[in-house]
């Protein structure tokens, strides 16, 4: 099979995190027969300084041609003092939007292998775990293309009041619920939806919407938490939750924490999900857009130490939910936690700076090189 994948490397790190994405995801296509053909675009800041504007009407024809989109990060503070709708984040609202991917879904998941990276205790981890293991596997759904984000905005004359407004349709709800119900079917059956209906009117409509999609799904237990309290659950006890779905704005924050208690925000990946029965759909597939949940890092640009696995599992992603192909997806995975498991990290997952606990650290490319060999059935290193 033959695939197109609009890539967006981007701004900062996501060129060095993006090239051991595309290595593995030509690694899958050798060992199974695929050949996946990228079409590189620019979006964010690297689009700004060629074409004046983060989100080139080009890129986003192009992207809308292919089978499903990659990306890297943007943004940066070259671009701060920009005015809203110039900065690099606004490409990622627009192709959100553009490509009418409405559901995020963000697994944050506790390997053991990283158990130690995590800031948890392991009584805490045990007594909240089904299995009374030292782990949590979370699903957090986020709504993308509504709420505060695309709300109406601006400022006073005088400069000195400014306004976001949330809003949000019944049909908005319902999308993103029903993709979070399908997921809760086929996991522990589980879902939360997260909200603050005791002061906002949108998340009252939040819960009358999950009242009427959850009888369509008598074998999930739904339950409904104040965003202020997921917050803390996630910290004092994360194995309660299976899957989360909540709005753009609480979702972007909770799945930040979340990640945090993975070990680093550098393992998580991402995939942005619309309809199967949309138009931009390819072969009863959704179209997706696949990232890892780490910004740009500017700081870390140029020295090879920016950790690549949150993408390489995002290509993963884009295997599982655009293509169909499940084995190749979990493939990568399992090239992942093969590395894991014979003690490679990148700065960032490992507990000392110089190897002293046992570890070996590597670069980003050495990373990105050891998962390939990985999947090549070939020594790491």
């Amino acid at each position: 099979m033959k695939y197109a994948i609009a890539l967006i490397p981007g701004d900062g790190i996501g060129p060095e995190v993006v090239g051991p994405a595309m290595e593995a995801l030509d690694a899958v296509g050798d060992i199974y027969g695929h050949v996946f053909n990228y079409v590189e675009l620019e979006a964010g800041g690297n689009a700004i300084d060629t074409a004046g504007e983060p989100l080139p009407e080009n890129t986003l024809e192009a992207a809308r041609e292919c089978d499903a989109l990659l990306l890297g990060a943007v943004g940066g503070p070259k671009w701060d003092a920009l005015p809203g709708h110039l900065r690099p984040e606004r490409a990622l609202l627009g192709l959100r939007a553009g490509l009418r991917v409405f559901a995020n879904l963000r697994p944050a998941v506790l390997l053991p292998q990283l158990r130690r990276a995590c800031p948890l205790k392991d009584e805490v981890l045990i007594k909240s775990n089904p299995e009374g293991k030292p782990q949590f596997d979370v699903l957090i759904v986020r709504e993308l293309t509504g709420g505060l984000y695309f709300g109406e905005q601006g400022r006073s004359n005088d400069n000195k009041l400014a306004f976001d407004t949330e809003t949000y349709a019944w049909e908005e709800i319902e999308r993103v619920l029903r993709t979070g119900y399908a997921a809760a079917a086929v996991r522990r059956k589980k879902l939360c939806v997260v909200d603050k209906a005791n002061v906002l009117e949108s998340s009252r409509l939040w819960r009358e919407v999950a009242a009427a999609v959850s009888e369509d799904y008598p074998s999930v237990e739904t339950s409904y938490m104040y965003v202020d309290n997921c917050a803390m659950q996630l910290i004092r006890s994360p194995g309660q939750f299976d899957v989360i779905v909540t709005s753009n704005l609480f979702g972007d924050i909770l799945s930040d924490e979340a990640s945090v208690l993975t070990g680093s925000i550098g393992m998580l990946p991402s995939a942005s999900l619309g309809s199967p029965q949309d138009m931009l759909a390819k072969d009863g597939h959704p179209m997706g857009m696949y990232e890892p949940i780490h910004g740009s890092a500017p700081d870390l640009a140029g020295k090879d130490i920016a950790n690549p696995l949150g993408t390489i599992l995002s290509a993963a992603m884009m295997l599982r939910y655009s293509f169909g192909l499940e084995q190749e997806a979990a493939a990568i995975e399992a090239g992942v936690n093969a590395v894991l498991d014979a003690g490679f990290r990148t700065q960032d997952i490992a507990q000392s700076n110089d190897g002293s606990e046992g570890e070996k650290i590597l670069g980003t490319k050495a990373m990105g090189k050891a998962v390939l060999h990985a999947l090549e059935g070939k020594e790491f290193l």
